[in-house]
């Protein structure tokens, strides 16, 4: 079980977790994962039908008493928020503005047993762009035109001798993507059904040979490396 529980299974249940046995007074960890939750919830923009953007930076103000106990735990806290919330920006159709960050920082206009979780506006103008995942490695579409197979000259190459060496594009005009078998040997496949063409939403798994490959529209973003997050940060 991880530091917290998580939130399908009812954040309640976190509040008798080792944690609610620690800190019997102040501020509970689970009541910061139910912050970052609902500041997530709260400043959700609808980019479009299917894109649904929320902020990645989030600052976390505790009392000098709470932020010491939090701080005690170490990065074990800020990995478990970072998993959770995650998790839940995954479930709602979420994508982060950026990588997400997580930041724990002593306030002392903050009442001791409160929390006040902050989080980045959401900036206009994003940016997408669509990539395909490959044995959990991703392949940015950088042209309108992507070949896929097992040949040298196509731009994404795969190491299985069951595709075609030209064996599907995809197409993409930065907004919308089509999937086309280019007249393949063992032929394409989307949810296990060949396809000569198919359109491309984002999370779509489609199969060339026995290769499985995910499609997705991420938003591109200049912010730090991802995955980065910390207990203290430079914000005063």
């Amino acid at each position: 079980m991880g530091l917290l529980d998580s939130f399908e299974k009812g954040l309640e249940r976190a509040v008798n977790s080792a944690f609610a046995k620690t800190f019997r007074s102040g501020i509970q960890p689970v009541e910061i994962a139910s912050a970052l939750r609902r500041e997530a919830d709260t400043n959700a923009a609808v980019v479009s039908r299917e894109r649904i953007i929320t902020p990645s930076e989030y600052l976390v103000r505790l009392s000098a008493e709470d932020d010491e106990r939090m701080q005690a735990l170490g990065h074990a806290l800020i990995d478990e928020l970072h998993t959770l919330l995650t998790s839940h920006a995954r479930t709602q159709g979420y994508s982060f503005a950026g990588p997400l960050h997580i930041t724990l920082q002593s306030d002392e206009h903050v009442a001791t047993g409160t929390v006040r979780v902050s989080a980045s506006a959401v900036q206009s103008g994003v940016t997408w762009q669509g990539v395909v995942e490959v044995d959990g490695r991703q392949h940015t579409l950088t042209s309108a035109r992507t070949v896929i197979g097992r040949g040298g000259d196509a731009d994404i190459t795969i190491a299985d001798a069951g595709s075609s060496r030209r064996h599907a594009e995809i197409l993409w005009d930065g907004e919308r993507a089509l999937l086309r078998d280019l007249r393949s040997t063992n032929g394409t496949k989307v949810d296990g059904q060949k396809v000569s063409e198919a359109p491309l939403s984002t999370g779509t798994a489609f199969t060339i040979g026995r290769t499985q490959l995910v499609f997705r529209v991420v938003p591109a973003s200049g912010s730090p490396a991802p995955g980065a997050h910390g207990l203290r940060g430079g914000v005063s």
